[in-house]
């Protein structure tokens, strides 16, 4: 008796190896604050509305974007 056939069993992706060895240790440092920093004020900001202070949760959802403009302006710069 075979098993029943899934969808899945088809055409599964296949996980592999990615070789980070060409990323820089700057641009790798560079990416991880900037992406701490980004969530962190998304979170945060989230964190504020649902304690209803609006205010302070526009302000660090603006901090979010005004961080992810600079990151993507300093890749751009530097990187590409």
């Amino acid at each position: 008796m075979e098993p029943a056939e899934t969808p899945l069993s088809r055409e599964c992706a296949q996980v592999t190896v990615t070789n980070v060895s060409d990323i820089s240790a700057d641009l790798f440092i560079l990416g991880v604050i900037f992406i701490l920093l980004i969530f962190s004020l998304l979170s945060l900001g989230i964190l504020r509305m649902f304690q209803q202070r609006f205010r302070a949760g526009w302000i660090s959802f603006g901090g979010a974007v005004i961080s992810a403009v600079v990151f993507f302006l300093i890749l751009d710069r530097w990187y590409v």
